[in-house]
């Protein structure tokens, strides 16, 4: 083999390696932050978890805070992607249904990541806020002007489309940062397959049924 080629896949295996140790290390902060919050989580523990050593994970995230900024980002690029995947070309209902049961799916699959956003976003968002204010708020214009043309075309009832937006994060993050009461009422949560179906499928009856044109 070239020593090119060697050199090459050489750096593609570090690659591989680095890659590994920061999701590791991004894995065990979204698990000690989602518990403690930033302030009673230590790097150590985070560094024991994550199979590294603290010296390592301060190569790659050199403070507390930085590794905190990190996971939160991270945890915005998951909740955001069913939101992403909204285009004005769809049918509106089937569009708004679809985005209900991929945020339910983002509760089931992501709970951890659901209760730290929503634990930063009590405080505040202090260490977010400029994510909020650019990409997350760009975002949310580019669909609400989409929701908006649905309703100037007679094809959602007249609605405000960013009260809609917050109705549907709300919903839908309940069964994620409420799980603990969600189970104690029902019995069941999210990550039971019968009880998810039925609970995406009222879901989006409930939101489809308002919003429907009458």
């Amino acid at each position: 083999m070239a020593e090119g080629a060697v050199q090459t896949k050489q750096t593609g295996r570090r690659s591989l390696v680095v890659a590994a140790k920061k999701q590791a290390i991004l894995a065990a902060g979204l698990e000690f932050f989602s518990l403690y919050g930033i302030h009673g989580t230590s790097l150590d523990k985070v560094a024991e978890r994550a199979g590294v050593s603290k010296t390592n994970l301060l190569y790659y995230y050199p403070s507390k805070e930085a590794l905190y900024i990190a996971v939160l980002k991270q945890i915005l690029a998951i909740w955001l992607a069913p939101l992403r995947a909204f285009r004005e070309d769809l049918e509106p209902l089937a569009a708004i249904g679809e985005y209900v049961r991929l945020k339910l799916e983002v509760s089931r699959d992501h709970p951890q990541a659901s209760r730290l956003f929503c634990l930063e976003m009590l405080q505040g968002a202090p260490l977010l806020k400029d994510e909020l204010t650019g990409d997350l708020k760009s975002l949310v214009e580019d669909k609400s002007a989409i929701i908006a043309g649905w309703v100037a075309a007679g094809k959602l009832a007249a609605i405000d489309p960013h009260h809609l937006i917050f109705m549907l994060w709300a919903t839908t993050q309940h069964y994620a940062d409420f799980a603990s009461q969600v189970e104690a009422v029902t019995g069941s949560n999210l990550s039971d397959e019968d009880f998810f179906r039925r609970t995406v499928e009222n879901v989006q009856r409930m939101i489809i049924e308002g919003i429907r044109v009458r």
